[in-house]
């Protein structure tokens, strides 16, 4: 993390208005959100008993949404280019799975559901090909094209460098990569500076990239139309994950209260109350008190005050709402147990999830893979890679963590086979990915040739 001071001085030299004002007041706003989802509470006292559904709902959320990647596919617009079209897929899909795909797309959304918005950055490394990496939002800054907000004129990536503890600002190191628009050409600032904004070394300044946009893509975590900062899930949970963890330390506090009764000594004197140690097997001499009328006694009082049902009620209400707010259900083991096996109740069950998640894609994360396809190929083609060039549609399947009917669809596909209205080639496409289905009919033929050919035999010798 860098320096405050840097950080806001960083972005008033690079941003301006209204919008660079916004970007600079939000971030201690950001910095709070990311510290409750690590479980910190500010404010709220040491001792304070802590349960961090903030990070298990978002975890939720996030894993729900995209544990299984998506499954990405080039299709041509003309049927000539199908064999091109799969070479691009693979291509695609090899380049992902050497950068860590699955892992960096979690990452990336679980930082844009916490910090309002990532950005994905593209860039190309000898040896290696096309490199990606998103950043959070403490980690970059961008102002985006006046005519399309989805492009980005200008992006600032940066982090510090020097240890937290160095306050010198003349020691004081971070690193900044800015990539800028220019016409149309892109070109790429990097180097590292002090803390005074001053270069130590300067990588490269007013690099030409060779392209035509800037590699990168930021995506905005909900918001509503021309919002540029986002929104985080953090802030919806904060008043419920407060209350949450306020009554359940109450009710540890009370809980060991109430493991002590209150002693009560009546009609003693003073020094044989004083005298009294408590403790196992100790012996209590309790005297008298010489005016009073009555026998000296001792008693225990224990608590009457029965609050546990209403107790459970309010943190089971707690919880179920901020549940609620994400969309992510409640799985018990009883509502296991009444589900069953059934793919098609887990998937109602999963339902509310589910639609948010596809509200996430269709308004960012989406047109965020479009852009990257696309964007790889070009600075693929521009390092000399021989790719073919087609027309195409990238086909985008979303894929959930959720058990399926397989058996119950099996059995409908082969219906729809046996009535004609699914062909066999598609049924093989779908339930045998990795065998080639022109191949696969062609040995289906032969055996069933050979079958013929066999009863055709045995019936000419009984004849």
């Amino acid at each position: 993390m860098m320096d405050n001071r840097i950080y806001q001085d960083l972005i008033r030299n690079e941003l301006s208005g209204l919008y660079g004002t916004s970007v600079l007041e939000e971030m201690d706003e950001i910095i709070r959100y990311y510290a409750l989802y690590d479980g910190k509470r500010d404010g709220e006292g040491k001792d304070l008993t802590r349960t961090n559904w903030i990070k298990k709902l978002i975890n939720d959320e996030s894993r729900h949404m995209c544990a299984r990647a998506p499954e990405l596919r080039f299709i041509p617009r003309n049927d000539a280019d199908k064999a091109a079209a799969e070479e691009l897929t693979q291509w695609l899909k090899d380049a992902l799975d050497a950068n860590g795909w699955s892992e960096q797309l979690l990452k990336g959304v679980r930082d844009a559901f916490i910090g309002k918005r990532v950005a994905l950055k593209l860039s190309y490394e000898s040896g290696k090909g096309v490199a990606l990496r998103f950043a959070p939002s403490l980690e970059f800054i961008y102002s985006p094209d006046d005519r399309d907000t989805r492009k980005v004129d200008k992006a600032v990536f940066f982090y510090g460098t020097s240890p937290e503890t160095i306050t010198d600002k003349a020691r004081q190191r971070y690193w900044k990569q800015r990539y800028r628009m220019k016409g149309n050409r892109c070109y790429l600032d990097e180097g590292e500076f002090d803390g005074y904004g001053r270069p130590v070394k300067i990588i490269c300044r007013d690099h030409d990239t060779g392209l035509d946009f800037a590699p990168v893509y930021v995506v905005v975590n909900g918001g509503l139309s021309g919002d540029l900062l986002g929104e985080s899930d953090v802030r919806e949970l904060i008043g419920n994950q407060r209350a949450y963890d306020r009554i359940k330390s109450d009710d540890l506090d009370a809980l060991g209260y109430q493991m002590f009764g209150q002693k009560v000594f009546t009609d003693a004197t003073e020094e044989s109350v004083k005298s009294i140690v408590i403790e196992p097997n100790a012996m209590i001499d309790l005297q008298t008190e010489p005016t009073s009328p009555h026998q000296a006694k001792a008693q225990v009082l224990e608590t009457t005050f029965a609050y546990g049902d209403h107790m459970t009620q309010t943190l089971d209400r707690l919880q179920g709402d901020m549940h609620e707010l994400l969309s992510v259900p409640r799985i018990t083991p009883d509502l296991l147990t009444g589900l069953g096996a059934s793919g098609k109740a887990m998937r109602a069950l999963y339902w509310s999830l589910t639609s948010r998640c596809e509200e996430r894609w269709a308004t960012g994360w989406d047109t965020m893979l479009i852009w990257m396809a696309e964007a790889m190929l070009k600075i693929a083609r521009l390092h000399g890679e021989k790719l073919p060039q087609i027309e195409y549609t990238l086909k985008i399947e979303h894929l959930y963590p959720i058990i399926d009917d397989e058996e119950d669809e099996r059995a409908q596909d082969l219906t729809e086979v046996a009535q004609q209205a699914r062909s066999r080639q598609s049924y093989i496409a779908k339930w045998q990915p990795d065998v080639k289905a022109d191949a696969e009919l062609a040995q289906i033929r032969k055996e069933k040739a050979m079958l013929e050919d066999s009863f055709t035999a045995d019936a000419g010798r009984a004849w």
